[in-house]
């Protein structure tokens, strides 16, 4: 594609097949946590074997979200490397330390073959994964909010998230395959293990199309360009708008990995429920993920970043935990599928007027540290420990609705900083650098 389809008035075709490459690294970043959660009993019992399965299961999920401690140090790190040499270099970056990441997982013999190596193995391989999420995100969601056209950043930049849906439906769909062709014992066995070899097929296409990006406009007018020194004390002055920006994001990770990756082994584990069962409404739950974040982006270009955002908050925190006891008391295949629904609609919606507010209330010469480093941190303080947080939530108090008392939480947060960051029209200019 020449530079002056992108560059100059790009038609349709181009703005869309931009939006394509760009998100396709977005994809294998969500297709391999997703499966790293739905596969967590199967994970536990190959590489943290226990005589508790509550221990086994608690020692996954912290490995699990060990991965997301690491995301801040990438944001900093990698997002300040990709507000440096630019958006395409630094996105390839991250798709080779993630490729790393899931290679690793995916060829590491178990705990009975190597000992504590397997832990230890599966743990680097999370941290590499981690590392590199925690600026691909954030390059991403930049890269579409410079190329959008004008009054559409709000859609533009949905995709970003609408992308990680389409894994999850992907990885959801060939789980359910599996399932189907497989018996428990060889899925547990070695048959989870092939979900992971796809994503690792993958990486060659996505690396094809990443190398044919071009350099936003935006950023290749850019005279001055900062050094990691200066972004890090860019960073540093702008610190209260990482972190409320951090808060804003924590209704985003929280409701996400609660709806997806924590979701089907709740429907197994806590409702009793089938694995079939739980995989097919993790599936419906991505298809209506991705329907309804690019509604939220385009709503949010209409009627503003700030009504929604508080319109989503307030909803979720008076009907999570309603929602999620009903669950509990009930549990059904379409009691399950109802509520998930409704959760995915707020969080659809919410995170598509979101993410290009957070892009927007970002210092323009740290737009990616800055952006990366919020929701790293939402996402390791929040989002990456919801399996584990609402697995001891359940086991310390005994009811199995408790998870709604996370999210409430989250979206008080959300709720918190959205006013604060929206209090006047000049709260949301950053200090210059």
């Amino acid at each position: 594609m020449h530079a002056s389809h992108t560059q100059g008035s790009p038609s349709a075709r181009s703005k869309a097949g931009a939006v394509f490459r760009v998100t396709s690294g977005n994809f294998l970043e969500q297709f391999d946590f997703f499966l790293f959660g739905f596969y967590a009993t199967q994970i536990a019992a190959v590489f943290f074997p226990s005589s508790s399965e509550f221990a086994s299961l608690m020692m996954t999920f912290a490995v699990f979200g060990a991965g997301f401690l690491m995301r801040p140090l990438g944001a900093v790190i990698l997002g300040a490397y990709i507000d440096d040499v630019g958006r395409k270099k630094g996105l390839i970056v991250t798709l080779s330390i993630m490729a790393s990441g899931t290679q690793l997982i995916v060829l590491v013999p178990g705990y009975a073959s190597i000992g504590l190596w397997a832990p230890l193995l599966v743990l680097v391989g999370r941290l590499l994964q981690g590392f590199s999420a925690g600026a691909e995100l954030g390059g991403v969601s930049v890269y579409l909010a410079e190329m959008a056209t004008p009054g559409r950043k709000g859609f533009y930049t949905s995709w970003q998230s609408a992308s990680q849906q389409a894994a999850i439906v992907v990885a959801a769909g060939l789980g359910y395959v599996l399932n189907q062709q497989l018996s428990p014992a060889m899925v547990a066995d070695w048959g989870w293990r092939i979900p992971f070899a796809v994503g690792c097929i993958i990486v060659p296409f996505i690396f094809v199309l990443r190398r044919s990006l071009e350099e936003t406009e935006e950023f290749a007018k850019r005279a001055q360009r900062p050094t990691m020194k200066q972004v890090f004390a860019t960073l540093g002055r702008n610190w209260s708008v990482v972190v409320a920006g951090m808060l804003m994001v924590a209704m985003t990770t929280t409701a996400f990995y609660l709806i997806t990756v924590y979701a089907p082994t709740f429907g197994k584990t806590v409702l009793n429920l089938s694995t079939t069962d739980a995989l097919l409404v993790t599936l419906l739950v991505g298809v209506s993920n991705f329907i309804w974040l690019p509604i939220g982006g385009h709503l949010s270009d209409r009627f503003g970043r700030k009504p929604m955002l508080i319109a989503m908050t307030l909803l979720a925190v008076f009907t999570a935990y309603p929602a999620l006891s009903f669950l509990a008391a009930s549990p059904s295949f379409a009691h399950m599928l109802e509520v998930l629904l409704w959760l995915s609609f707020l969080y659809g919606l919410y995170n598509g007027a979101m993410i290009p507010a957070l892009t927007e209330i970002m210092p323009v010469e740290v737009r990616v540290a800055g952006f990366s480093l919020a929701y790293s941190l939402a996402t390791a303080v929040f989002g990456g420990f919801t399996p584990a947080i609402c697995t001891w939530l359940i086991h310390l108090s005994g009811d199995k609705g408790a998870p709604g008392y996370w999210m409430t939480f989250a979206a008080l947060c959300a709720l918190c900083s959205t006013l604060l960051l929206y209090r006047d029209s000049s709260s949301r200019a950053a200090v210059p650098a």
